[in-house]
């Protein structure tokens, strides 16, 4: 029993000693590896250069030979008789077909495109013994397939681009890797009459690059591993044993859960990061138990705050009129809101309530600050617009008077946006007032979202002389309005790009004609898919009203 026990202590040590290394020769060969995978690349791409600037030159000059060997004027006369018994033209294509089966092109072959460079005309076509080609007919038209050729036949027929080659060695189907060379033919006058292409199989370079990739890749292999053993005995043996001891003492440490008995502080190595770490380790043993201590209180009381959020925010949504619809008897308009706080509590709010028989008030607010100083702040303005617009006040008289209260009891400087406004059932007139707020988004029946613009007055709490002025919306029936804060034209994504005051309209245009209810969480599932992974950092709060008029 003793020697089995031993036997796989042993074992264990080996198995922690091997992991240690690993952890430690992991980066220098991780480094090693980046390092032969840079050097492989740079030699790939001088290799490739090489071969592909050979290609490139073969073909062109085997379309300059080509040129030499046939009359660019005729080509007009060619397309215009489309006679291939012509003996000038036989001629012209034995020369071209000769020298595409000597020098080993796939094809050669001349064109003319249309004035819309997507189609082109055959003028000559000689394609290789073993290219798979069949020789298109003088005068055939073709589409052009790729959007390279028709930026290059455009650039040589109305800019200055001579000549020019592409590369195709993906997405070709059943085709071969290939260059095609593009010469421009010019002719006596100075026009442009046709574009000479030779194409050439690229098999030697992709043979010779998958032969370069066996052959670096293979010492690449080997280098790696050598080193990586190497690293791995040195560090076994100057390192890793000498840690076994330490780690020992941490490991009894933690099952025991006792104090430190000072044998760290007995372990000697001839590496003085060892020390260190022993003497460290000897220290920590010695405040452990003060600090679990410390962290068990800690947590308690970290639970405590976090209930008390909770509670807070289930305070606060019970706070705003959230049953819908809120007053079942009443027909003259329909009414949805939402609010989604960035945390636990947040410092937004809406509300509407029924001022009397007649008469609707409409709030949206956003305070500056957020968790619970914006809660508080938030549930005080709320209650002091809900007063004072029940005592039939104004909308100008009561935001004059609620940012006075506000100001005068208002040491940390916090400030709110608001956007309150009273509807006449009677009329469908809003009289409303903006204190710093965002727009709100009217809608006419039959029409679309639209920003409704006026200027604005400063928030509530910034200054106590302040005298806000009110303006009026008329709403007809089957008109709708749409108030909001901020956090939803802001919404960002991980590119800190946001969401945006145009995508909020459009999105509400996309919804326009369904209920309140699924208008709003329409917007609310594009900003979700527009922010994405992105932490929501404001509160996104909404509102819509339809009026029905009686």
């Amino acid at each position: 029993m003793d020697k089995n026990n031993t036997g796989k202590e042993s074992k264990n040590k080996i198995n922690k000693r091997f992991s240690l290394s690993l952890m430690i020769v992991g980066p220098v060969t991780l480094l090693m590896l980046l390092l032969s995978t840079a050097l492989y690349i740079i030699g790939y791409n001088r290799f490739t250069k090489s071969i592909t600037e050979e290609y490139t030159d073969i073909a062109y000059r085997t379309a300059q030979t080509c040129e030499a060997m046939m009359d660019v004027d005729k080509i007009d006369d060619y397309l215009e008789k489309l006679d291939e018994s012509d003996p000038d033209f036989q001629e012209t294509n034995k020369r071209i077909q000769w020298i595409c089966d000597s020098m080993g092109m796939n094809v050669i072959y001349v064109v003319r495109p249309d004035s819309t460079y997507r189609k082109f005309t055959s003028v000559f076509n000689c394609p290789g013994p073993d290219s798979g080609y069949t020789a298109w007919e003088l005068g055939t038209i073709h589409d052009i397939s790729v959007d390279d050729y028709e930026d290059i036949l455009r650039g040589m027929y109305e800019g200055d681009v001579e000549r020019t080659t592409i590369f195709r060695d993906n997405n070709l189907g059943d085709a071969v890797p290939h260059i095609t060379s593009l010469c421009r033919l010019v002719g006596s006058d100075g026009e442009v009459k046709g574009v000479m292409c030779v194409q050439r199989v690229m098999s030697k370079l992709v043979d010779e690059r998958q032969e370069y990739n066996r052959k670096v890749g293979l010492i690449t292999i080997i280098i790696v591993l050598i080193i990586f053993l190497s690293i791995s005995v040195f560090i076994r043996r100057q390192v890793s044993e000498p840690l076994e001891a330490v780690r020992n003492e941490a490991e009894r440490f933690v099952v025991e859960e006792t104090k430190h008995t000072g044998e760290l502080a007995e372990i000697k190595s001839r590496v003085n990061e060892i020390n260190s770490l022993s003497l460290s380790i000897d220290d920590m043993e010695r405040e452990i138990v003060e600090y679990i201590d410390n962290i068990t209180n800690i947590t308690k009381e970290k639970e405590r705050i976090g209930t008390e959020l909770q509670l807070a925010g289930m305070i606060q949504e019970d706070s705003l009129p959230n049953v819908f619809p809120p007053f079942p008897d009443i027909n003259e308009f329909d009414i949805y809101a939402s609010m989604k706080p960035a945390k636990e509590i947040g410092g937004d709010f809406y509300d509407f309530f029924l001022i009397d028989d007649d008469h609707l008030g409409l709030a949206m607010a956003d305070v500056s600050g957020k968790g619970i100083p914006g809660a508080l702040f938030m549930m005080v303005t709320k209650i002091l617009i809900n007063e004072h617009a029940k005592a039939g006040l104004t909308p100008a008289d009561l935001m004059n008077l609620v940012n006075l209260r506000i100001c005068e009891h208002n040491k940390s400087n916090m400030f709110v946006t608001i956007w309150f406004g009273i509807l006449d059932l009677n009329t469908g007139i809003i009289t409303a007032v903006n204190a710093g707020h965002d727009d709100p988004a009217i809608c006419k029946n039959g029409g679309n979202f639209e920003l409704h613009k006026v200027k604005h007055g400063f928030p509530v709490g910034v200054r106590k002389k302040i005298r806000y002025n009110e303006y009026e919306i008329q709403l007809g029936v089957g008109d709708k309005i749409f108030i909001y804060t901020d956090g939803v034209p802001e919404a960002t994504d991980i590119n800190d790009q946001m969401f945006g005051v145009d995508n909020m309209l459009a999105s509400l245009n996309r919804s326009k004609d369904k209920k309140l209810k699924e208008i709003l969480e329409s917007i609310t599932g594009e900003i979700k898919g527009f922010v994405g992974d992105a932490i929501q950092f404001d509160d996104m709060t909404m509102l819509c009203l339809e009026f029905k008029g009686r």
